[in-house]
């Protein structure tokens, strides 16, 4: 009987030239976390694809065993228990739509999304070898490009008046960060740490996009646009202008006078219309009208018979 020897393609010397275009990724990353002393290969190691939507390729492959048909099982570790991707010669729900196995051992997944995003045991087990389980680890992070970014600029803020500029973006992964740009000039995290922007008084949240002026000026002026960028790639959202402009002094006064003005004259015009008797009201008039007759009438027997009483004084 023969040893068990697995080898675990490791994208640098053992990968083919043309692997990346076959494929189509724009960029792979792979980093070794720890190498099996034994067989000199890698026990775990972690794969960055930065495109989204491609097929993915977790590789498991077994160069030599005495066994002629060793078990194959695909496992996704979770907190809890690991879930079957592919177990007893089938691929398991819900995997099975886009997962497919690579003889003899390696797994494929096709339009690989942020989901599929996790790790992945492959393990091998060949009753007739001496070295009887080999197994092995694989990392997969899908990364997502982000999608063009909601930008909300101010038209136009006066001297002197704060202002904040927003940015904002939900499909990148991971977390992207935010870089504001105003006339084409890329603008730090506080305007205090460049001398070109030192006349200005804003910060920048790169982790929420948000662009905040303290108190905008005149050289604050200009076009504004913000770019979105994580290790998948970038986008970025149309131009907008940003005018500040001085607040006229002498218009304002000349404004609050004339309200003033206005008020004073109104409140003249009741007073006027109360002394002239405009405003008042119909039981008053009537009453003062009663009080001034000073007439008496008594009611007959007769319905109708009214008889005066006059109750002059001389």
């Amino acid at each position: 009987m023969g040893d068990l020897i697995t080898d675990w393609l490791c994208y640098n010397s053992d990968i083919p030239s043309n692997f990346i275009n076959l494929h189509g990724f724009s960029q792979v990353i792979q980093t070794t976390t720890g190498i099996d002393k034994s067989t000199k290969c890698p026990f775990s190691y972690q794969v960055n694809f930065l495109i989204l939507f491609t097929e993915v390729e977790l590789s498991c492959i077994i160069k030599s065993t005495a066994t002629t048909n060793p078990r194959i099982e695909w496992k996704k570790l979770t907190s809890k228990d690991p879930i079957y991707v592919f177990y007893q010669e089938n691929m398991k729900d819900p995997f099975s739509r886009r997962f497919t196995l690579l003889p003899p051992a390696s797994l494929s997944i096709q339009n690989a999304s942020r989901t599929d995003s996790g790790s992945y045991r492959c393990e091998v087990v060949a009753e007739n070898d001496v070295k009887t389980l080999a197994e092995i680890t694989i990392n997969l992070t899908v990364q997502v490009k982000p999608v063009k970014p909601r930008c909300s600029v101010p038209k136009a803020v006066p001297v002197g008046k704060s202002a904040e500029l927003h940015c904002s973006e939900n499909e990148g992964h991971p977390q992207p960060n935010y870089y504001w740009y105003r006339d084409g000039d890329q603008l730090p995290e506080d305007s205090r740490s460049e001398q070109k922007f030192n006349k200005s008084s804003f910060t920048l949240n790169r982790s929420s996009g948000t662009l905040k002026f303290m108190a905008v000026n005149k050289g604050d002026t200009g076009k504004y646009h913000c770019v979105v960028r994580n290790a998948a790639g970038s986008s970025q959202c149309e131009a907008q202008i940003m005018d500040v402009y001085d607040i006229n002094i002498a218009a304002v006064i000349v404004g609050v006078l004339v309200v003033i003005l206005v008020l004073v004259l109104i409140s003249a015009g009741i007073c006027c219309a109360y002394k002239r008797g405009y405003f008042a009201s119909k039981k008053s008039i009537n009453s003062h009208r009663t009080k001034a007759d000073d007439v008496d009438y008594i009611q007959g027997d007769n319905e109708g018979d009214f008889r005066h009483k006059s109750s002059f004084v001389i």
